[in-house]
């Protein structure tokens, strides 16, 4: 699995119309928030700060039609907290600058 920019991009097309400018500034808001989201989820302490911050993680990514990033989100939730796979996979399924 890997970060699809493409279809970050079609989603935001879809929602603004084709304007670059603002696509990019959206993709960057995205990718921002997405890496606070996933360093709230890997300095969870709790089960319920974990759920919060995968739950909170999930939702970004369904905003954005980050599919692979939602399911990994979805997954992680359901997990116990600090889950050693669902870290890696949401690792490998996060935006790249």
């Amino acid at each position: 699995m890997a970060y699809d920019p493409g279809a970050i991009d079609a989603t935001l097309a879809a929602a603004v119309g084709d304007d670059p400018q603002l696509i990019a500034e959206l993709r960057l808001a995205f990718g921002e928030s997405a890496l606070r989201d996933f360093a709230a989820v890997e300095a969870a302490a709790t089960q319920a700060d974990w759920e919060a911050a995968t739950g909170k993680l999930k939702s970004l990514a369904a905003s954005f039609g980050a599919i692979r990033l939602m399911a990994a989100a979805d997954a992680a939730n359901r997990a116990p907290v600090g889950d050693a796979e669902c870290l890696k996979r949401l690792r490998r399924v996060m935006p790249r600058g």
